[in-house]
């Protein structure tokens, strides 16, 4: 079993270079907006929506981690300046861990330009409704990037097993080659 932690922040491109591995690869993918999109009708982005999100993902870790699949691909921001994002990055590789999976972590940068632009794109819109409001996807996007540091320090992820890519200039389908050869998937 492997596990990949597809990490960055918003519109960097996780969810689109997730979706290339999956194509060359038997890993399949997990965005992390697919929990948040199920709850969002009903409450928003409220503290219920992130509980509901929680237990979600949680136990489709475990139950995935249990099962005979090849991998998974999750993608997050991860916000390095929150203790709970650390806490559940490192409960999330627990789960996967305690059944002898290996973790991968895969960071993506770009720069803040270039992610107003990806913001946009259709397949982006399609598989993100929240996302649909642009003028306020966009106005959310600048302002976590203002309030949060989304990509990590050097020397700051100690996993054997991190790659970090700066996606600025890169398609969605040659980031996942770089992946896909670098880890041997």
């Amino acid at each position: 079993m492997k596990f990949i932690l597809l990490f960055g922040p918003q519109a960097v491109g996780k969810m689109t270079v997730g979706h290339e591995l999956t194509k060359i690869t038997k890993l399949k993918l997990f965005h992390n907006h697919m929990s948040i999109e199920l709850f969002h009708p009903f409450f928003g982005f409220s503290n219920e929506t992130w509980r509901l999100s929680n237990i979600v993902r949680r136990e489709l870790f475990e139950s995935f981690s249990s099962s005979k699949q090849y991998g998974l691909i999750f993608t997050y921001v991860w916000g390095f300046d929150l203790v709970a994002d650390w806490d559940f990055v490192k409960q999330t590789c627990d789960i996967f861990e305690s059944k002898g999976a290996q973790i991968y972590f895969v960071e993506l940068e770009a720069n803040i330009e270039e992610r107003v632009i990806r913001n946009t794109t259709a397949f982006r819109l399609d598989q993100k409704p929240t996302k649909r409001n642009v003028e306020q996807s966009e106005v959310d996007l600048i302002s976590t990037a203002e309030k949060h540091r989304l990509n990590s320090h050097k020397g700051e992820i100690t996993r054997e097993n991190y790659l970090r890519i700066d996606n600025t200039n890169l398609s969605a389908d040659e980031v996942a080659r770089i992946i896909k050869d670098t880890f041997h998937l």
